[in-house]
């Protein structure tokens, strides 16, 4: 049995050759056997699993909110994610928390849901 690459976007060890593409039977992500598999723009959570748009994320501790008299308690789901990978200030993910409205979050405080 030869040896495949594991999937870039979902780490699967079940990929297959297909003429001169590598394909992924569990999230149907086909790349080149040329294309470097290293992909810079991957926001990952503080287990490593990758993150997506759209993706329902729970945070992992209490993190202070400036300007709120309450924080926002560990266990707290938050659902629709929309990732920014080009943020300055670390704070990678943009969602709403409902009693807080919009909010700005780094990955490395959340994980997948």
């Amino acid at each position: 049995m030869e040896n495949y690459p594991n999937c870039p976007k979902c780490n699967s060890e079940y990929t297959y050759e297909d003429g001169t593409l590598y394909v992924c039977p569990e999230c149907a992500h086909e790349w080149s056997q040329n294309e470097d598999s290293v992909e810079e723009n991957v926001i990952k959570d503080a287990n490593g699993n990758v993150l997506n748009d759209g993706d329902a994320v729970t945070v992992i501790k209490d993190l202070k909110v400036k300007g709120a008299s309450s924080s926002i308690k560990i266990g707290t789901k938050v659902k629709s994610i929309r990732l920014v990978p080009d943020a300055a200030d670390g704070h990678d993910i943009e969602c709403k928390i409902d009693g807080f409205g919009a909010m700005k979050l780094k990955s490395s405080v959340v994980k997948k849901a």
